[in-house]
């Protein structure tokens, strides 16, 4: 067991931090991972917990101090959907959280993981095969952060040398964690209402192509990025990463492999918008070259893992 780190996690109880956490845990030991709680602290949850702000940062200094963080995984953010409706807070949580840990990596030397989304790409954006370095127009909140968090990481990085590192997150699929209200949550709500209701509303149309990644390769490819050597790091903005591209009728269509009477129906909204501004497919020839990515699952093995584990989720 590694037992040299201090960890600082983030937004540890969404979608990405609850599968995180664990994966910390057992690689530096409980008493080394720390979780930021906010407001929703799972009564399950062990390992050590501090409660507060990212937006304070009295209180993340003091965190840091007390607990001698030396790695702190950014995961705290407020996601596409709601960013839409709530765009000041966007900007506050995910802008000024954002900085507020750069500033503290500055002063005591702290390596950073944040976490990026394919919303930094807009409508002008090559669709197919998105490559690394692109036109960066977005048309969400969520997105105008994730776009000025990536240029402040680089910034940071090139002014004062900070290790920061950064993934643009695909849709993830988990069977761990509920939907948190993401563009493409329906890939994950499909799945509960497939085992549960035999029928789903899905709030993008049909055709819909998006990049979605199981969450185990997620989680490896963060692990991989923060354990590969500084000098092999040429990204400093953040990392495409993928895995796979599906549409809803191709996922549907896995599913009724396990569940043949299972039925879709259309009835796209605001989040439609959303969707055809982000890719169809990424490079992420860059990460594959520079730190050795390479994803695990595809449709058809995600699809298997996913109906397996939340039949027995959803009977217990």
């Amino acid at each position: 067991m590694i037992m040299t780190e201090k960890i600082l996690v983030t937004g540890p109880f969404g979608q990405i931090g609850s599968e995180l956490v664990p994966e910390l845990q057992n690689r530096y030991g409980k008493e080394n991972v720390v979780a930021l709680g906010h407001r929703h602290i799972p009564d399950d949850y062990q390992g050590l917990l501090e409660t507060g702000d990212v937006r304070n940062r009295e209180e993340m200094e003091k965190i840091i101090d007390k607990h001698e963080i030396t790695q702190v995984y950014h995961l705290a953010s407020i996601l596409s959907a709601i960013g839409e409706k709530k765009p000041q807070l966007t900007w506050d949580v995910n802008v000024n959280g954002l900085k507020i840990f750069l500033d503290l990596a500055v002063e005591h030397e702290i390596k950073l993981f944040w976490a990026s989304s394919i919303a930094v790409f807009g409508p002008t954006s090559p669709l197919d095969n998105t490559p690394q370095h692109t036109i960066l127009e977005p048309v969400t909140m969520y997105g105008v952060t994730k776009v000025t968090g990536e240029l402040m990481c680089q910034y940071y990085h090139e002014k004062y040398g900070v290790d920061v590192r950064s993934l643009r997150y695909p849709g993830l699929i988990s069977y761990k964690e509920e939907p948190g209200g993401g563009t493409t949550d329906y890939a994950v709500e499909i799945f509960y209402k497939a085992i549960e209701d035999g029928e789903y509303t899905c709030f993008v149309k049909e055709d819909t192509l998006l990049p979605m990644m199981f969450m185990e390769d997620a989680i490896r490819g963060t692990l991989m990025l923060m354990d590969a050597p500084k000098e092999d790091i040429t990204v400093r903005t953040s990392y495409n990463h993928a895995a796979l591209s599906f549409n809803v009728k191709e996922l549907a269509e896995e599913i009724k492999k396990y569940i043949p009477d299972f039925t879709v129906s259309y009835e796209p909204d605001e989040r439609q918008d959303t969707a055809d501004s982000w890719p169809d497919s990424i490079d992420d020839s860059k990460a594959r070259d520079d730190w050795g990515w390479e994803h695990k699952y595809d449709l058809e093995k995600m699809t298997k893992v996913m109906i397996e584990n939340l039949r027995k989720k959803l009977k217990e």
